[in-house]
């Protein structure tokens, strides 16, 4: 059931206790319904970012599937309208009927459909179906399944009929222009997920938070990786301050792409202080070389960095990289005089500042190895 404590069940004698009020003029989000769900610190599997795609569904005729996975808040424009009817920002589907003029409402087992791909495979620990701006055409129940199908299947091999789907969230009752929150048992590994509307109707957007679990037998074949990156398994932990932006963002692959697109925090007033930030590799590894850009940000990078690490919950924190001056809008890059050998790392900036990325090239050790292997198999991969 959804998570959040407020939601109102939709019962036989009100089947519209879940809408929102007709939109009235002004901030579509006044009346919005945020939850406050404990699993969206996570990362977001199903981020775009991560390679995540929506790569199929029965319906999209007034909205794209695609606009399941984009990262900003849905939008709303109430002039706007199209051949079809209004635009919304989401996914949304025609209207379902029955099958006569004396049965004219759809049956109950009717639904349409979206398979998404993750972009990282994991174990999920929550999913958010947010309906914002679906006021009255949002789905009257939600529905979500998953499989574990290594490769790139494509739509005809997930749907085939020896695909196995496991159901994470059965058909709930969901509320229009809501934050849903649906927390989620179990310790598989899952790469795709078909999420389902009952019978019909519209979704602003999709966030299925979770753990990678990479696949240890790929990142073997790599040889030197990222070991900090959320692809291959590395986790924020936490952080002085998350004024601007999350930190987490710092170990997403690829380049930033805009100032916001990295970890900025505000600005420090008090003196002999400094901000900082915890990650935890995906297993024990030896960092050979280290990467920090600063891309965007010119104004407000940090001053200097340090870089911290530890071998266990409880090790010792010793030095990776002294204080170092930073330059603004600039990669750096470091080769460590000796590999560091560590499951933890902190970032420091003094004072302040913002960071983009942060790469730690090396290998896991065999230690490292067999502990991921042992979780891979562990969760059902």
């Amino acid at each position: 059931m959804p998570s959040d404590e407020n939601q109102t069940e939709y019962s036989p004698g009100d089947p519209h206790a879940n809408d929102a009020a007709p939109y009235g003029g002004g901030d579509p989000y006044a009346d919005y319904r945020a939850g406050d769900f404990p699993f969206t610190g996570l990362v977001d599997l199903a981020d775009r970012r991560l390679g995540a795609g929506v790569i199929a569904a029965n319906d999209e005729f007034f909205a794209e599937r695609e606009n399941l996975l984009i990262r900003e808040p849905a939008v709303f424009d109430p002039e706007r309208f199209g051949h079809k009817g209004k635009i919304m920002d989401g996914w949304e589907t025609r209207r379902r009927r029955g099958a006569d003029a004396e049965h004219p409402f759809p049956a109950p087992e009717d639904h349409d459909w979206a398979i998404v791909r993750l972009g990282a495979p994991g174990i999920i620990r929550g999913i958010v179906v947010d309906t914002a701006h679906f006021r009255g055409n949002y789905p009257q129940r939600v529905s979500v399944q998953a499989t574990a199908v290594e490769g790139a299947p494509g739509p005809g091999e997930l749907l085939a009929d020896d695909v196995k789907w496991e159901e994470l969230v059965p058909p709930t009752p969901v509320r229009g222009h809501a934050a849903n929150g649906f927390e989620v048992t179990g310790g598989r590994r899952w790469t795709h997920l078909r999420v389902c509307q009952h019978p019909d109707g519209g979704i602003a957007r999709l966030r299925v938070h979770g753990e990678v679990v990479p696949d240890p037998a790929w990142l073997a074949a790599l040889g030197t990786i990222d070991l900090i990156s959320i692809l291959n398994g590395g986790t924020y932990e936490d952080a002085s301050d998350r004024f601007y932006s999350s930190p987490a963002q710092i170990i997403l692959p690829g380049t930033s792409r805009k100032m916001d697109d990295g970890w900025e925090n505000r600005r420090r007033r008090v003196r002999d202080t400094n901000d900082w930030v915890r990650f935890r590799l995906p297993a024990q590894g030896a960092v050979r070389a280290v990467e920090i850009d600063t891309a965007y940000l010119k104004g407000n990078a940090a001053g200097w960095i340090g870089l911290q690490g530890r071998d266990g919950e409880t090790g010792e924190w010793f030095e990776i990289l002294p204080r170092t001056r930073l330059q603004p809008d600039t990669l750096h890059r470091f080769v460590l005089d000796a590999e560091a050998v560590v499951t933890h790392v902190r970032l420091d900036a003094y004072p302040d500042g913002g960071v983009a990325r942060m790469r730690l090239h090396g290998s896991l050790t065999e230690a490292g190895a067999a502990e991921l292997a042992r979780r891979h198999q562990e969760s059902g991969a």
